[in-house]
């Protein structure tokens, strides 16, 4: 259900902001629920930098790092401090619905801001530095079924977020078994995982693919799978999926954005219109292409249920695997 959901949806059509009696004015501040590196980062830091040149902002786009608790600390400000604050976006993803899903936002839920959109999907990895001995995805979770406890893996996510989960499915779809024994270890963002994998103190990296491309440019890294229905166009056609290497193993994060519940009316109807602007355009053509996203960007009135119905998914998916109750 989480892939049918992800790729049913194309772009919607851009409209003219002419009309529209609200206009963001000054700067517009971008949350990042991480320190800088990783996939919210880029996501804020590359709309930012877009938006600015099709002047759908007046001022600028001012990219806010705000790490902490897989993205928990982000959302209770932006629920408590900033409930009004018509010109915040905050970054998400399918690790932020995760959070949810897990209650790992304590006492917080996914109706409590308003979901505006999402620009792409960014499919999921698996990785080890470059002189590691694993070659391909089967050697190294072949290691992980014997002892699972044997191979180290870092994200960029939480314990029981996105990035722990695509290693958990990975390794469910090769047999293995103890799931929750497979050592995870959690850092700030994918940069920092993928920094500790290159060093050679953990065996193996999982996160995104937009957020390893200058570590595999570099050839530090060096990818075992993405998790994708097939082998992605263009400069990652090289790379092996999990399922031709006979692992059933599918793991695609959306990007997009949410914003404070208590914003004026006119904003949030702003935003999404812009988002859809940004979305049509060949600048972020030309940026889906370059870190390896997917096409992904429901109609207005669909992501806030698409959001929900992800929730539902992911809670019953933890659940088999173990992670929640």
């Amino acid at each position: 259900m989480l892939i049918k959901r992800t790729l049913s949806f194309v772009a919607a059509a851009a409209v003219s902001f002419s009309a529209m009696a609200w206009q963001p004015s000054g700067k517009v501040e971008c949350l990042a629920p991480a320190d800088p590196g990783g996939g919210w980062d880029f996501t804020c830091r590359s709309v930012g930098n877009v938006m600015q040149e099709l002047d759908l902002v007046s001022g600028s786009v001012q990219t806010v790092n705000m790490a902490g608790a897989g993205g928990g600390v982000a959302y209770a400000h932006t629920v408590s401090k900033r409930a009004e604050d018509s010109k915040l976006l905050v970054a998400a993803s399918t690790a932020t619905t995760t959070r949810l899903a897990q209650k790992q936002f304590p006492g917080m839920t996914a109706d409590m801001v308003t979901w505006i959109g999402a620009l792409g999907a960014d499919y999921g990895i698996i990785a080890v530095g470059k002189d590691s001995r694993y070659q391909n995805l089967n050697e190294l979770l072949a290691a992980v079924k014997e002892n699972p406890k044997s191979v180290k893996f870092a994200g960029g996510s939480a314990r029981g977020g996105w990035d722990h989960l695509k290693v958990l499915i990975a390794a469910k779809a090769a047999g293995a078994e103890k799931l929750p024994s497979v050592p995870y270890l959690s850092y700030n963002n994918g940069g920092e995982a993928m920094s500790q994998v290159v060093g050679g103190q953990v065996d193996a990296f999982t996160g995104d693919l937009s957020e390893a491309t200058g570590f595999m440019k570099s050839g530090d890294l060096r990818v075992l799978a993405v998790l994708a229905e097939e082998r992605l166009p263009g400069e990652f056609a090289d790379l092996p999926t999990a399922k031709e290497q006979g692992i059933d193993a599918v793991g695609p994060n959306w990007r997009g954005f949410y914003m404070p519940k208590g914003a004026e009316e006119g904003a949030r109807e702003y935003w999404v219109e812009a988002l859809n602007t940004l979305y049509a355009s060949d600048q972020w053509k030309k940026v889906m292409k370059s870190n390896g996203l997917i096409p992904f960007h429901p109609p207005a009135g669909e992501f806030e249920a698409f959001v929900q119905g992800q929730v539902k998914d992911i809670a019953t998916l933890s659940r088999e695997i173990g992670l929640l109750k």
